[in-house]
């Protein structure tokens, strides 16, 4: 693999493949550099102790600065994974409300007494808080996902959407945003991009059109290089400025992919 300048990697939330958990696979890649930045897209929230989380994320902002890239979500893309994650039922939205509350504020106060409903903490400090503030994104792309983006979120990393939601969902956060007296900034609107190298497969076709029925499963995910560029395109008229690109099948050599992406997609940042 070339040397290029890939901004961050990032590693997704999937219990059941064989994927590297997040928090491990972000302190193992910020400690073999330098300069790359790490994200968790998207971690999920409700079911995870906040404030084990909230440790882990101060621990690896101490030991890189400014290179970790937190994004949270309300439950797995799996549905086989969701029993990993438990909550009271119905309660899953409640639960991430008050559980990133209280993230936030271990994060940047250096002692918290904290009663909800869910979690209680009493004089409770981190030690070394992130010399910065840490921008926590949000996923999710429900009308109450959105709304929870503008009142709590630094940002949207979105997924398995069409440009034209894309740009709707942005709105709904800029209106939220402003009814609640916050700004998202304009730069913050992210998205998560799986294209597939080489066709897509019977089972993929048949898993894009379970999750989402409605829409073409072309539309969700583009196939080879030319088509991400087009993709990419659409997205960025409609306001997305950042993405995480990855390939539906994982290919054979990393290093070939990260060549091709930092060949074809790349000469695309501004």
């Amino acid at each position: 693999m070339a040397s290029c300048a890939v901004d961050s990697l990032w590693f997704s939330e999937q219990l059941t493949t064989p994927s590297i958990e997040p928090m491990t696979g972000m302190a193992y890649a910020l400690a073999r550099t330098d300069r790359l930045k790490v994200g968790a897209g998207l971690a999920v929230l409700p079911g995870r102790n906040p404030v084990l989380f909230a440790k882990q994320l101060a621990s690896l902002s101490s030991l890189a600065p400014r290179r970790v890239l937190p994004v949270v979500g309300v439950r797995p893309y799996r549905r086989s994974e969701w029993d990993a994650f438990p909550v009271p039922a119905g309660l899953r939205g409640a639960v991430f409300d008050e559980a990133l509350l209280l993230l936030r504020r271990l994060l940047s106060e250096p002692n918290v007494t904290f009663q909800g409903e869910f979690f209680t903490v009493r004089e409770f400090g981190l030690g070394e808080l992130p010399a910065s503030p840490l921008d926590i994104w949000l996923g999710g792309a429900s009308p109450a996902a959105l709304r929870r983006i503008a009142r709590l979120g630094d940002g949207w990393l979105g997924g398995m959407i069409t440009p034209e939601e894309a740009a709707a969902g942005i709105e709904i956060i800029n209106e939220e945003a402003d009814l609640a007296g916050r700004r998202i900034d304009p730069e913050h609107f992210g998205l998560m991009l799986q294209m597939s190298l080489d066709g897509l497969a019977p089972s993929q076709v048949e898993a894009l059109r379970a999750y989402r029925p409605d829409v073409d499963p072309a539309e969700l995910m583009p196939v080879g290089w030319d088509a991400a560029r087009d993709a990419i395109e659409d997205f960025v008229k409609v306001g997305i400025s950042k993405f995480v690109v990855y390939p539906a099948v994982p290919p054979a050599s990393a290093g070939l992919f990260v060549d091709a992406f930092a060949r074809e997609l790349m000469p695309l940042q501004t």
